[in-house]
């Protein structure tokens, strides 16, 4: 399921006095390097300058974001605020008339020259993440109509409860977010617990939980009612859960620290386990481009063994009958199919459970699935489950 491309009309953004936007995003860029991705440089940045207006941060962050989308088209001998106009031109053109764009050259200069090793690398994938994103909120269940139809410049499509906003509003003022009526959270990461089809009732552990986006989801498809637990190893993530779960009115979960390691936060066995594990994060090079240039080879195979062994250490907590749901937002062999080839072999007393096809419905079940940018209009991910068939020993 496709989702057609529409053009966005967006307001000029207003401009406070005293700043130019185009050496600011080049002061971003400056600092930025592996060890400061350039979206936690530019939130640092805005959070100095109080005077800057939305609409010139969103102007700073859409130069930033063209420059790594585009940098390989780039001359790096120009100076940096050339590079900037240069890639603000290309955004622009490929937006009104992405044709005029070949695929050969979007191959070979969008992308850094190890991809092609462990990516599944197709023109449609790359003119996919070529493009700007669009903002995906989720809904409460079933209310994705009515919240669209109130937010105005916003559409209910794709998923059940998924939104597409194309407004410029501050949608953190919205009365609609303040009361719990939405989350702004991707297209596929929602995709991800609907795949875990976790039931009223039951029992559920989000392993990586983050910030808790997956765990709200969770507790709202099972209508507030049995319990989740919510881990991760940062706790400062698990106090914003708490402030995210307030807000949405979700008091089913429990948050506790876990680190990844065999000793498990709790003795109870569940019904269903999520590992949303930590990735190379190719899943959102459109989102993030920065990280395009930043990913190493050896991060991929690095995170494909944390993922094995988190995976291998969360499976002890499945009760018989119970599924291990496997996440992560990322497109590399060795951390998709590479890391469920390793698990089907290690992993005693599991099968593959079937997941259905959110992408076209109707076609064949299937253990694995992957969901690329052109699908859902979302980041990159990869869904694998099991089902435990035989106890623990």
């Amino acid at each position: 399921m496709t989702l057609p491309l529409e053009r966005q009309e967006t307001a000029a953004p207003a401009r406070a006095p005293g700043i130019d936007t185009h050496a600011l995003a080049a002061e971003v860029i400056r600092k930025a390097d592996k060890s400061h991705p350039a979206d936690l440089v530019l939130r640092g940045t805005f959070h100095k300058l109080r005077a800057i207006s939305r609409g010139q941060s969103r102007e700073v962050s859409r130069l930033v974001f063209s420059y790594y989308r585009w940098q390989g088209w780039l001359d790096p001998r120009r100076r940096l605020e050339s590079q900037l106009k240069r890639a603000a031109e290309l955004a622009s053109g490929f937006a009104e008339r992405p044709e005029t764009f070949s695929d050969e050259k979007l191959l070979t200069r969008s992308l850094p020259a190890w991809a092609s090793g462990e990516i599944e690398v197709a023109a449609s994938w790359v003119r996919a993440i070529q493009a700007e994103p669009i903002l995906w909120l989720r809904a409460r269940r079933g209310a994705a109509g009515e919240l669209a139809a109130a937010l105005r410049q916003a559409k209910a499509c794709g998923l059940p409860d998924a939104v597409w906003y194309f407004g410029d509003q501050d949608l953190f003022h919205r009365k609609e977010f303040q009361t719990g009526r939405f989350e702004i959270q991707d297209i596929s990461s929602q995709a991800v617990s609907i795949l875990c089809d976790p039931q009223p009732g039951q029992t559920w552990w989000d392993a990586c939980a983050g910030e808790g986006g997956k765990t709200l989801h969770l507790a709202e498809l099972m209508e507030n009612k049995g319990l989740i637990w919510a881990t991760d190893r940062a706790e400062w993530r698990l106090k914003r859960l708490k402030a995210r779960a307030a807000r949405a009115r979700c008091f089913n979960y429990r948050a506790a620290f876990w680190d990844g390691g065999e000793r498990l936060p709790t003795r109870t066995r569940f019904d269903g386990v999520l590992v949303d594990a930590p990735c190379s994060g190719i899943g959102t090079w459109q989102r993030n481009p920065h990280a395009r240039w930043t990913t190493t080879p050896e991060d991929v195979r690095e995170l494909a063994e944390i993922q094995k062994r988190l995976l291998l250490h969360a499976a002890a907590a499945v009760k018989p009958g119970g599924r291990l749901v496997y996440a992560a937002c990322t497109l590399s062999r060795s951390e998709t199919q590479g890391v469920a080839e390793d698990i089907d072999a290690q992993l005693a007393g599991f099968e593959p459970l079937p997941l259905p096809d959110l992408v076209q419905p109707g076609r064949p079940s299937a253990p694995r699935r992957w969901f690329w940018p052109e699908d859902l209009r979302g980041n990159g991910m990869f869904v694998a489950a099991w089902r435990r068939v035989a106890p623990a020993p």
